[in-house]
Parts: structure tokens; C-alpha cells; sequence
């Protein structure tokens, strides 16, 4: 009893700072969902969930949030397998594998807007080193508008955030091989176990602790992505890449309905929170089975 006072001093300025950062701007988005108010600064009539009522009976809605989990999942599967096999390469011993892993952090840490406009820049059909790259190999014939359909300005940005995101995933799988002890391989190939056989046995069920933590990690930030869809189209071409945040903001600053933006944060909130609690706790209870 005695000890846990001082413990409890301790953490009361960071629970503080969190309930300040955190708890009060959800708070506050959540009273003025039950509000109708329509542009920043203005004030507005109680409403009730009546905002809640039209969000769940808008097509539009439904649209995004469908858009969003595609989006999750393209992006899950693609920046697992892109870091795997980064990761698995900078695992081995080659000349500059040190300078490797080092430089690979290079695409993460470049600002998104730069990010922007160098992939703008090669997927553009004028100009581009993409379209030109690709006839010359024969996969097409003429220059391709890879942001002029709906399929593929969503498959170009799933790609250009994957590119985005993945050395960050494949450093923290980096780290997850290295703690895998050496001597359990060695044994392995000792008793003639080929790569695979050892990828599969060893490397595979030691390394799914660090994926499932990342995969709840990836799915979290792969879902509230607004910098680079919003740079590149805009929610465009005909809403074929307006996700959940892209409509919040669309709903907030180009329609003036600040409380129905509200409530649909408020929604994607309460989805990832309730997502990221069910996974902790299928993590937790996978560890406890272990």
C-alpha cells in the first residue's frame, strides 16, 4: 500500500497528459456530433444522434468505410510481404548490408509531400519514367493513366503507401529475426533442413509474435492515412479513393457540416479502438497459450 503511493505520483502527470491530449478532444468531438453545427467558430442546436441516424443511413458512408477496410487490407498484405523480404534480405551477411539497413529507413523518413510529388512525377504520362520503363519491357503499348480509373488510382496509391511504410515494418522484423537464435538454424541445417523447411519451422512460429504486433500496428495507421491519398487524388477519381478520412474531411471543410464529420470520427474511433482491444487481447491470450 505503501509503495504503490509513490508509484501512483509518479504516473498521475502522464495520465494527466494524456486525459488532456487524448480523453478531452474525443470528449469534445463526440458532444458536437450531438450537435448540428456547420463551419468552425459557429455555434449549433442540440440534436441528439440525430447525425448518427443520417451517417448510418448514407450510401456514402457505407462507400468509404468498405473503401477503408479494402484499403487496410491491400496495404497489410503488401507491406508484410514487401518488409519480409526486405527483411530477410538485410538479415544475411553481404558487403554493405550495414549501409543497407541503414539507408532503407530513407523512404520513411522523406516528408510526405515530397513523397508526393516524386511518385507524381513518375506515374505522370508525360514526362514519367514509368510508362516509358514499361513499353519498353512490352507490358504495354501506349502510356497508361494509372490515376485516370477508380481501379487504378486506389491500386497506385495502395503501392505508393506500401512503398511509403514498408522499410519501417521490415526494421522491426529485422529486429524480430535477430532475436531468434542462431543455434536453432545451425541444428537445423546440421540435420538437413533446406531454407524452406527452416523459413517454415523456425523462422515462421518465432517471428508471428512480432507480425501480429505489427499487423495491429499497421492496420491502425494504414486507416487513418489522409496526407497522401488527399495529395495525390482527392478522394478522386469519382470517390474511387475517398476513405473514412478523406470524407471526415471533406464533410468538415468542403460541405460545412462540422458535426456530421464529427460523428463520423467518432464512429471510426470506436471501430479501431474496439479492434485494437480484441487483438490485444487474442495476442495476450495466444502468449498465455504458449
Amino acid at each position: 500500500m505503501h509503495r504503490s503511493i509513490p508509484a501512483a505520483a509518479f504516473v498521475a502527470p502522464a495520465l494527466l497528459f494524456l486525459a488532456a491530449t487524448l480523453a478531452w478532444p474525443l470528449v469534445s468531438a463526440f458532444f458536437l456530433s450531438l450537435q448540428n453545427v456547420r463551419s468552425v467558430g459557429t455555434s449549433g442546436d442540440w440534436v441528439g444522434f440525430e447525425n448518427y441516424r443520417f451517417i448510418l443511413s448514407s450510401a456514402t458512408f457505407w462507400e468509404s468505410a468498405g473503401l477503408s477496410l479494402v484499403w487496410v487490407l491491400a496495404n497489410a498484405v503488401l507491406q508484410t510481404v514487401l518488409a519480409l523480404v526486405a527483411a530477410l534480405i538485410l538479415h544475411q551477411r553481404f558487403p554493405g548490408f550495414q549501409v543497407a539497413r541503414t539507408w532503407i529507413i530513407l523512404t520513411w523518413i522523406v516528408p510526405t509531400v515530397v513523397v508526393v510529388m516524386i511518385w507524381r512525377w513518375l506515374f505522370s504520362t508525360s514526362g514519367g519514367m514509368i510508362n516509358p520503363i514499361l513499353m519498353q519491357i512490352g507490358l504495354i503499348e501506349d502510356p497508361v493513366g494509372f490515376f485516370a480509373t477508380s481501379e487504378g488510382a486506389f491500386t497506385t496509391l495502395v503501392f505508393i503507401n506500401s512503398w511509403r511504410w514498408f522499410p519501417f515494418i521490415a526494421l522491426m522484423i529485422l529486429a524480430g529475426l535477430t532475436r531468434i537464435p542462431s543455434e536453432l538454424h545451425e541444428a537445423a541445417r546440421i540435420d538437413g533442413a533446406g531454407a524452406f523447411r527452416r523459413f517454415t519451422r523456425i523462422t515462421w512460429p518465432l517471428l508471428a509474435p512480432t507480425l501480429t504486433v505489427l499487423l495491429i500496428i499497421g492496420t491502425l495507421l494504414s486507416f487513418n492515412v489522409f496526407d497522401i491519398i488527399w495529395l495525390m487524388t482527392q478522394g478522386g477519381p469519382a470517390g474511387a479513393t475517398r476513405t473514412i478520412p478523406v470524407l471526415i474531411y471533406e464533410t468538415a471543410f468542403r460541405s460545412y457540416r462540422m458535426s456530421e464529420a464529427a460523428a463520423i470520427a467518432v464512429l471510426a474511433t470506436l471501430f479501431l479502438m474496439t479492434f485494437a482491444v480484441f487483438a490485444t487481447r487474442s495476442l495476450a491470450f495466444a502468449g498465455d497459450e504458449r
